[in-house]
């Protein structure tokens, strides 16, 4: 009898996470691109955030995964602690949207739904059919799911002590707050704690009145996730998921002292004898109340938590590579991209001062170039393995198109970060034998210079901008670079054989000559992915130099 029970609850538990998880990975390959537009909103303010909260968790299905994500954003400096806040509580009103979906009567159309999301990812042809009909069916099984936790539930209405048992720990402050929490912490999901509220709920063995502790629990709950995920991170990483437990944690206080009883008068007003209704409608007022109530006083609770957790001056490296991000992987691949931008920038500045040294015979800048150039390939290793792991997620196919281009990519940047070292080099050779340039290979060199920095810049804007007009610039760059290559190589050969020119000196203006061409090719690449992915079809210049 109790096996049984056990194993309808589970089942229906798991089929029911299942379905929000295949509901979640629909809306977010259907979002993907969307999503990466909220995360620029968020630069504008408080209340703007506080929509996009709201409106990537009712995406994700989890505020626990907001709260992670929030986390990953503030430790990479992407998001204040003030805008963190406002998505925070955005997040606590967007879960609420699952209980209300879940307490409806409609599991009789689940099939039907069921049935359509199966036709449609059969028959749809195109990405976005088939992304809705992943939501369909995560909806279909999300349904099933409910009515076999249901189904489940049903035999203990002929056990009055469980009945008693449950209303005897739900009516006490102290264990049924612990409750929650406990639930909460272990399913890793608010909506399968409040499913489970529901289901009692609807089978007549929980009254409204022993489910408001477990939900005030439920909510302190979910913040367990983000506060374990802080663990580690920047400083105001850990006081962005203090602050949401914070806020829970004072919301609890207030209904418990002030807002509980009328709270719970209201909900049975709204829907009497329906607990399945009351249970829903009690976890999004909690909710929305403690915004209104706490929203104003948002810059409090950064204090409180500054307080609390005051500065240490710990940054991390590589703050955008966060792994908190893979929640949504669109975001996590955003910031991939972010941060091969970053890299970019640095092969242009290492190539600078590996050319500043030529210039100038200055040795400091052979410095300044070989310690970028570790850097470098540091962070060509940290984006790659971030890649590796980003690319074992459940992406849509244009996301996946971007993770597999931005391999490439990154790859042709460390390429442009050992030529601008084999520049270093030869200007260290240069200054060492006290080399000269003849006036023709001087001017030359500083064109050529010239145009391998008008290139970069262009690429750079290019990546920063995802600008396709710029994009062909730079293969036109390129083809002129190619020019310039041949006839100043064929010039040079000349000055040699005319004996204008060294054969000492020729030979390090060849090869930086050689190096800076092949900077230029990798230019080139990267120019003709950004295309490729625009475009959305392989197109014949995709064949790459190496």
């Amino acid at each position: 009898m109790w096996l049984n029970i056990g194993l309808g609850v589970l089942t229906g538990l798991g089929l029911l996470l299942f379905g929000i998880q295949m509901m979640a990975t629909g809306l977010q390959k259907a979002a993907g691109n969307r999503l990466r537009v909220f995360v620029a909103f968020l630069t504008k303010n408080r209340l703007l955030a506080l929509l996009v909260g709201m409106i990537i968790t009712i995406i994700i299905h989890s505020s626990a995964a907001t709260s992670v994500m929030v986390v990953g954003f503030v430790n990479s400096g992407i998001m204040t602690l003030q805008q963190g806040v406002g998505v925070i509580m955005g997040a606590n009103i967007g879960t609420t949207i699952t209980g209300q979906l879940l307490s409806f009567n409609i599991a009789k159309f689940a099939p039907v739904v069921l049935v359509a999301g199966l036709i449609l990812q059969l028959t749809g042809k195109t990405t976005k059919k088939r992304n809705f009909a992943e939501v369909l069916i995560g909806l279909g099984i999300l349904f099933i799911g409910m009515s076999l936790l249901k189904e489940a539930m049903n035999p203990l209405k002929g056990y009055p002590k469980f009945e008693e048992y449950l209303v005897r720990w739900g009516t006490n402050p102290i264990p049924g707050i612990s409750l929650g929490i406990v639930i909460t912490m272990l399913m890793q999901s608010s909506a399968a704690t409040i499913a489970i509220l529901i289901a009692l709920g609807s089978e007549g063995i929980l009254p409204l009145e022993a489910a408001l502790y477990i939900i005030y629990g439920d909510n302190i709950g979910t913040c367990a996730t983000a506060v374990i995920s802080s663990i580690g991170s920047s400083i105001n990483a850990r006081r962005i998921a203090l602050i949401h437990l914070l806020f829970n944690i004072i919301g609890t206080a207030i209904f418990l002292l002030f807002v509980g009883k009328p709270l719970a008068a209201f909900v049975k007003y709204l829907n009497p004898g329906d607990v399945a209704r009351q249970v829903a409608n009690s976890h999004s007022l909690f909710n929305i109340i403690n915004v209104i109530i706490l929203f104003p006083a948002a810059n409090l609770l950064v204090k409180l938590a500054t307080f609390i957790i005051p500065d240490k001056g710990e940054d991390s490296e590589f703050p955008l590579l966060d792994r908190r991000f893979f929640a949504t992987p669109a975001i996590a691949l955003k910031n991939a991209v972010s941060e091969s931008i970053v890299m970019i920038e640095m092969a242009k500045e290492s190539l600078e001062n590996a050319i500043l040294a030529y210039r100038t015979r200055d040795k400091e800048y052979i410095e300044k170039s070989n310690k970028l150039e570790a850097k470098i390939n540091n962070t060509q290793r940290e984006i790659m393995a971030y890649l590796q792991n980003l690319s074992a997620l459940n992406l849509s196919n244009h996301d996946r198109l971007i993770l597999d281009a931005l391999f490439n990519t990154v790859s042709d940047i460390e390429r442009i970060g050992d030529h601008a070292d084999n520049i270093a080099e030869l200007s260290n050779t240069y200054i060492d034998k006290e080399v000269e340039f003849s006036e023709e290979s001087t001017t030359e060199m500083r064109a050529t210079i010239d145009h391998i920095y008008l290139t970069l810049e262009t690429l750079i804007e290019t990546m920063v901008e995802g600008d396709t007009v710029k994009a062909r610039r730079v293969l036109e760059l390129e083809e002129e670079m190619d020019e310039m290559e041949k006839t100043s190589r064929h010039r040079q050969i000349e000055r040699m054989n005319s004996m204008d020119s060294s054969i000492e000196s020729g030979i390090i203006f060849l090869d930086l000559l050689s190096n800076l061409e092949r900077v230029s090719d990798h230019a080139n690449n990267i120019a003709q992915s950004i295309i490729f992915l625009e475009d959305k079809a392989k197109l014949p210049v995709l064949q790459r130099e190496v």
